[in-house]
């Protein structure tokens, strides 16, 4: 995610501002760059839906945890739709000192909405449970790492909204779909029915 525009909670935050203090570097020494925000992989993310449980490669179908109320929307990408968005903003000179945002509207769901994709794929209700924000900073203290780095970090994004919580401006930066509408970018949807 813009580690410039994020909310984050420790330890995501001690790396989140490495990485800040790193683009203010570049920025300072007037090399010219493009950041591409990736926002979350769907190889990583998607297989689990979002689910820490040890020894899970492919999504539930009993049950699920959503973090927060599940209606912060979120954005997964494909990776190879990532490197398709990266490869066309190199020599674009309207993303030059800006920031790519990959960020497409059929990527762009809620937990809720994702966890629905998936029950209809499945023709089965879920049983779901939703972790307060209080319970997620109980969980991160407790859990080792990287169970507590990424519990920091979804709740940046699934409680906090920190991928969709801005408006994308041309002064900093560009949507990548609606930059190079010609690429076809794998929607959520049908990054689930991979795993039906």
């Amino acid at each position: 995610m813009d580690v410039g525009r994020s909310s984050k909670v420790e330890p995501a935050k001690s790396a989140f501002a490495r990485k800040l203090e790193t683009r203010r570097a570049v920025e300072a020494g007037g090399i010219p760059y493009t950041y591409i925000v990736t926002n979350y992989l769907s190889g990583y993310y998607l297989p689990t839906l979002v689910q820490f449980e040890p020894g899970l490669s492919s999504p539930p179908r009993d049950k699920v945890t959503i973090f927060g109320d599940g209606n912060t929307k979120a954005v997964f990408n494909k990776e190879e739709d990532i490197a398709a968005y990266t490869i066309k903003a190199v020599d674009d000179q309207r993303t030059l000192n800006k920031t790519l945002y990959i960020n497409p509207p059929n990527n762009t769901l809620s937990m809720n909405e994702i966890v629905t994709l998936w029950e209809k794929k499945i023709g089965k209700s879920l049983e779901k449970t939703y972790l307060s924000e209080e319970q997620i900073f109980k969980s991160i203290q407790e859990s080792p790492v990287p169970i507590k780095n990424l519990l920091a970090i979804n709740h940046s994004v699934f409680v906090k909204g920190d991928q969709t919580n801005f408006t994308i401006e041309p002064s900093f930066g560009y949507e990548a779909s609606e930059l190079y509408p010609d690429v076809k970018y794998t929607t959520i949807d049908e990054y689930l029915s991979y795993f039906v």
